[in-house]
Order: C-alpha cells, then structure tokens, then sequence
C-alpha cells in the first residue's frame, strides 16, 4: 500500500488518478492537498488533511468508497465524496484524520 500522506499526494498535485469501472477508466485531476492546523485541545501527533480532485461535469461519482491508480502511488483505496460543482466539472474530497 502507498503511503498516504500530505507529504506524498503534495508531490502528485496535477496528475491524473484512474477509477476503473467494466466500461473504461474514470480520471480525477489532483488539484489540492490542504493540511489542517491542529486546534488547541486537540491531540498532538495526528495526520490531518484532505486531498481534492477535479472530475468531468458530465458525471457524477456518489459517495463512496473507489479504487484508485496513479503511475507513481500506484493502487489504494479512498473515500470520495462530491464537494462542489461548477461548469467546469466537479470537485471531489478525501479527508484523512489518522495518528502518525
């Protein structure tokens, strides 16, 4: 399994990941990744950021778990969840929350 950190998709920003389905491959744009400030009372020593990438206007994915591949990362699994629209396409966000 890669390893799935802010460090590691902040590499890949701009590259394409594949979702494959029986009819062909669906392709997401990483465009973001974005690190979240711990707050005061939180506990130290967590991983937290989110990853988004831009799909085609003309399909939306539902919410849920897909497979992903990328040249370099290769083949994990994330949760994929619509974030906003617009007419250029529609974003997509994976939120990772997880103690180092």
């Amino acid at each position: 399994m890669p390893n799935l950190t802010h460090e590691e998709f902040s590499k890949h920003v701009g590259s394409k990941f594949q979702i494959p389905f029986t009819d062909g491959d669906f392709e997401l744009t990483l465009t973001e990744v974005k690190a979240y400030t711990p707050g005061d009372n939180e506990q130290s020593g967590m991983e937290r950021f989110s990853v988004f990438f831009d799909g085609p206007a003309d399909l939306l994915l539902p919410t849920q778990i897909y497979q992903l591949r990328h040249e370099q990362m290769g083949e994990f699994e994330l949760f994929l969840g619509a974030n906003s629209r617009n007419a250029k396409g529609i974003r997509y966000e994976a939120v990772f929350n997880y103690y180092r």
